[in-house]
């Protein structure tokens, strides 16, 4: 490939030179470098400290032997899941905030829930969940079982009494049936209604995209403007030293400068499950996969469009200072050094929002 474009530029200068052909760009020629299928590609250019994993096709989602996938156990979670049963006022399902209809989000900047109290995370899309490890935007769970019972008996959230749930779905016949067939002759319990849950999640997945053609036929399927972002995307841009794999996620937690430290809206992201002074104010790289129907974006969705997302990137991200009484504040938190300002002109952030679309 490399070759092929040098001898094009020889030729295409040649031809200039005799009064044939104007010069060829040689930012387009880069660009017909992405043509092929993504293990065809230049090489990333990648900071030190990121980590990167080969672009590809998700695989079959993992199943825990603990919590075989059956057609009754999905059809049981799929209905769990839409059931307000499992909230304290009997009035917030799971799909409340995590809607089919919004990728399995719920459009707004932060969700509310019990007592129309509003939390102060945004509700991720589950489209991928069942590739996750960890789950939620502080990694505090390990398995989708455990993600499932969260909401569930969060006080902001849903506020349910794990034992007057047990309760009403053992006094539903048709409840009752269901789990017996599921899990056997015992009563339903919060356990088992996590797994029929989990094993639901399991079956989501991203719709097909157009990213999904460029995996299978190669770049050659994008517009000259999707092309410039995806080479926007593996370079100058920067994304791929956090977004990669087939769930473009590093699946690791990174301080882009956004935990209102010492403010209002302070969130230490992963240090309040770690402990780790280093994790203050880091989140779960999120998937981009689905990117343009999940907004808004950002741990607390303050950013409602991919345009003020790239200008936040294009920037740097936030870099606070510490206020005079901070100093010396071994908890204050400090950007990663994967985010740099890129200078990226008006062409260029068009270009990298029309290739985020395409994913």
């Amino acid at each position: 490939m490399k070759r092929a474009a040098n001898l094009l530029l020889l030729l295409g200068t040649a031809a200039a030179l005799i009064g044939l052909a104007p010069a060829p760009d040689p930012t387009a020629l880069r660009r017909a470098a992405f043509t092929g299928k993504p293990d065809s590609w230049p090489a990333p250019t990648l900071l030190p400290g990121a980590s990167f994993t080969p672009f590809g096709a998700l695989p079959a989602p993992a199943i825990p032997a603990d919590n075989p996938q059956t057609p009754e156990k999905i059809a049981l979670g799929r209905k769990l899941f839409d059931d307000p049963k499992l909230s304290g006022s009997g009035q917030i399902a799971c799909a409340s905030c995590h809607n089919p209809e919004l990728a399995f989000g719920d459009g707004v900047k932060t969700s509310f829930g019990h007592d129309r109290q509003r939390g102060r995370r945004n509700a991720p899309t589950l489209m991928v969940a069942a590739w996750r490890t960890p789950l939620f935007w502080d990694g505090r769970a390990g398995s989708l079982e455990t993600q499932a019972l969260g909401p569930v008996v969060d006080h902001k959230e849903m506020a349910g009494d794990p034992r007057e749930i047990e309760r009403r779905l053992a006094a539903d016949p048709d409840y009752r049936k269901e789990f017996q067939a599921v899990f056997g002759g015992r009563r339903p319990t919060m356990q088992d209604a996590a797994r029929a849950l989990a094993a639901y999640q399991r079956t989501l997945k991203p719709r097909s995209s157009k990213w999904d053609r460029v995996l299978s036929l190669g770049g050659r399927v994008l517009t000259d403007q999707e092309l410039q972002g995806l080479e926007l995307f593996q370079g100058k841009a920067g994304c791929v030293n956090c977004h990669n794999g087939p769930l473009l996620s590093d699946g690791r937690f990174h301080n882009i400068g956004l935990s209102f430290y010492g403010r209002k809206l302070q969130d230490l992201g992963r240090y309040e499950v770690s402990g780790d002074p280093a994790d203050v104010g880091a989140f779960l790289t999120p998937s981009l996969r689905g990117i343009s129907r999940t907004g808004p974006y950002m741990h607390n969705g303050i950013f409602p469009t991919l345009e003020g997302t790239v200008n936040f990137y294009n920037e740097g991200g936030a870099r606070p200072r510490p206020k005079p009484e901070q100093a010396g504040d071994r908890l204050f938190p400090t950007t990663t050094p994967l985010l740099k300002p890129l200078g990226l002109t008006r062409e260029e952030k068009a270009a990298l929002v029309a290739f985020l679309e395409t994913l």
